[in-house]
């Protein structure tokens, strides 16, 4: 049976050698399981035959059943036609009306032929009309089977090539049609019976098909769980592995070099959430095991500060310490940050990014590899096969989703393994300003410990949010004038969408200019992402050190830049940004004591989902909050990151935004599986690892490297 789901579905009735081709191509479709997985994306119940009187007023989605009386063509020039069709049920008369590809669509239609037409009715000239509707041939059609009718995406190259959503329906049926035997299962017994689940067989076959809403919601539930299942399963299977086959190196000192930090540098009293965390990574320190530890929180909320903190432990212990950025401007910034926070004491920090040549390289690898170096910072410089430490005992990944999952494996073959049958591999501290959904961090970043710092430093203020429209920026201009007048700093970012660089640059450099004129007594900034490294650190520096008062920008400052003394961050176009990007800009600002604000700026014709955007912002600081309405507005699929994530396969059915519970349900079973049966070897759960080694795509061990 399992050779059937391999089988090519060019044989399938419906499909032929340029549809099979025209799957291939668009929807990655070659298979009869790649189509069995294929799932509609909605429903709409075909169990009502409304008659033509019972149409009335605005009407969803109906059917009717009728014949055709004749056909009426209307050249529309161009040789383009319109057919406009007279059909009737006895109860009354409709026109089913076709523009594109009418002579096509028409020309196997009969007058006198019992027709079932489906569509959305409309009024035009006083008398109802249905456009393009699907039509099919009563007697082909089982009226008393006639249930939820599925819709599957299309692509714009498929419906001109005739490959409709009501075609790939068809093509579905055919091919269940030619599954004669049941489905084979793949979850057991014991999980499909104590969760009360339907057969993968029933799931399957109603999840395309089903003649309820009922039918399609345990459908729905079965397929949904055993996606998430097998996530978690997959993702819990090798953290366990990590954990039998590593040791982490045991850091059982806190010396001189965390107590004189904590002492005599600490730059503000640490917040309670950070004292939290630090135990945390303490605790993982001396426990054996290799640390693997999600730190979550806002811009601004002192991450840094524990992960510096936690090196001073390794290096207590002689042990080296990198922290790892996702670009040289943020590693710089760390540079900066961490020499400040040190001050005199004799910690070696080193910076390590592409830039960095010739003899100082050198002397910067020689230092590594001696261990005179005890804190590198960098970029992905650091996992050049030329850097080799000495020791490298604590790793800090800062913003992780931006590194791939191969080049973050890269930093563990840099340690020196331990003596004995276990391997000892760095402790690491993932970072992340991007405050992630608990469903998607279970999901994305399941094999770590999670840790989360809530409170800001003492002193901050929130920033306060508002709105602005942009014929009002008149008003906007003199709140800029009156905060750079007590001395404060502002942002002014534009919008750079890849689509349209060359445009965005364009209005960037007009909307600069503007800026020059209407803010003529004050010195402006300029940076991009099109500018030239050097000049655009110049251009930075004149902003951090005071030089000049206003930053005008594209969202390149999204990371990196720390003005304390900046109080204003103006968002033009906020509504070409999403939600995320919004609150990493805003954390920019309210660095200092001072009260800070966030000025979005759109145009006045918003849509729906930008509008909820902003209100969003407007309402709160809270970066989960934020992250929870950008999940349920966008899809995991579409946040930033995901892509790198470390997921081994697709979510085909499964939406985290909304299923949560579904996901905790998954994850508490597969922890339930990996608890009994940790060597994988068990009998009763042999399907069980044999369903996952099919799903996975690759050896890569991605629970172990997150």
């Amino acid at each position: 049976m399992a050779d059937i789901f391999q089988q090519d579905i060019m044989y399938v009735p419906g499909v032929g050698p340029h549809r099979k081709e025209l799957l291939k191509k668009e929807l990655g479709i070659e298979t009869f399981g790649d189509l069995l997985e294929y799932y509609p994306y909605k429903y709409v119940d075909r169990s009502k035959i409304y008659h033509i009187s019972e149409l009335n007023g605005e009407m969803p989605f109906v059917q009717i059943m009728g014949e055709f009386l004749d056909f009426e063509e209307y050249s529309m020039g161009a040789r383009k036609k319109r057919i406009v069709a007279h059909f009737t049920d006895d109860t009354g008369y409709v026109d089913i009306v076709w523009f594109a590809r009418a002579q096509q669509l028409t020309k196997n239609l009969k007058v006198n032929t019992k027709y079932i037409i489906f569509g959305k009715p409309t009024i035009f000239g006083g008398r109802y009309q249905f456009v393009h509707p699907e039509i099919d041939l009563a007697k082909d059609i089982e009226l008393s089977t006639m249930g939820m009718q599925p819709y599957y995406n299309t692509t714009e190259k498929m419906k001109k090539a005739g490959m409709t959503s009501h075609a790939v329906e068809k093509i579905t049926k055919n091919m269940l049609a030619r599954i004669q035997n049941e489905i084979p299962e793949t979850l057991p017994p014991f999980i499909v019976n104590r969760l009360r689940l339907v057969s993968r067989d029933s799931a399957l076959r109603h999840i395309h098909y089903p003649k309820s809403a009922e039918e399609m919601s345990h459908a729905s539930q079965r397929l949904k769980f055993e996606e998430l299942f097998y996530v978690q399963l997959n993702i819990l299977r090798y953290a366990s592995d990590q954990r039998r086959k590593y040791s982490g190196f045991v850091f059982k000192h806190v010396g001189a070099m965390f107590n004189t930090f904590y002492h005599d540098h600490l730059p503000f009293p640490l917040t309670e959430a950070q004292k939290r965390v630090i135990r945390e990574i303490r605790k993982d320190m001396v426990s054996g095991k290799q640390m693997n530890r999600l730190l979550q929180g806002d811009v601004g909320s002192g991450k840094t500060l524990v992960a510096l903190m936690s090196m001073l432990i390794a290096i207590d212990n002689n042990y080296q310490a990198c922290i790892m950025a996702p670009t040289e401007i943020l590693a710089e910034q760390h540079l900066a940050t961490i020499k400040e926070f040190l001050g005199d004491m004799p910690v070696r920090v080193e910076l390590l990014t592409g830039i960095v040549k010739g003899k100082k390289r050198k002397e910067i690898l020689e230092g590594l590899a001696t261990g005179e170096v005890h804190i590198l910072v960098g970029t992905h410089a650091v996992i050049e096969d030329t850097v080799q430490f000495s020791r490298l005992g604590f790793v800090v990944v800062d913003e992780q989703h931006r590194f791939g999952v191969a080049q973050r494996a890269k930093l563990w073959s840099k340690a020196a393994p331990e003596e004995g049958t276990k391997r000892s591999i760095p402790h690491v501290l993932v970072m992340t300003a991007t405050p992630i959904p608990r469903t998607l961090a279970m999901t994305l970043y399941g094999d770590l410990d999670v840790s989360v710092i809530d409170e800001l430093p003492p002193g901050r203020k929130p920033v306060q949010t508002l709105h602005k429209y942009e014929d009002q920026t008149a008003s906007l201009y003199n709140g800029i004038r009156q905060q750079v007048r007590q001395g404060r700093q502002v942002y002014i970012v534009f919008p750079l969408i890849k689509e349209s660089e060359k445009m965005d640059l364009q209005n960037l450099e007009e909307g600069y200019g503007r800026l020059c004129e209407v803010f003529s007594d004050m010195r402006l900034s300029k940076v991009h992402g099109k500018m030239k490294s050097a000049e655009k650190e110049a251009e930075m520096q004149r902003f951090v050190s005071g030089e000049t008062q206003i930053l005008v920008a594209t969202t390149v400052i999204e990371v990196g830049v720390n003005v304390p003394n900046a109080s204003v961050m103006v968002i033009l176009n906020a509504e070409r940004f999403g939600l995320s990007q919004l609150h990493q800009l805003r954390g920019r600002v309210g660095r200092g004591a001072d009260q800070s604000y966030c000025m979005l700026v759109t145009k006045r014709a918003l849509t729906t989902d930008t509008r909820k955007r902003i209100e969003i912002m407007c309402d709160t600081n809270d970066g989960f909050r934020i992250a929870e309405a950008d999940l349920k507005l966008r899809g995991p699929g579409d946040l930033e990151g995901t892509q790198q994530s470390g997921m081994a396969f697709d979510l085909k059915i499964a939406d985290i935004a909304r299923d949560g519970q579904l996901v905790q349900l998954a994850r508490d079973e597969a922890q339930r599986i990996i608890e009994d049966d940790p060597e994988c070897n068990k009998a009763e759960n042999q399907m069980l690892w044999s369903r996952l080694a099919a799903l996975r795509k690759t050896n890569i061990n991605w629970g172990a490297i997150s």
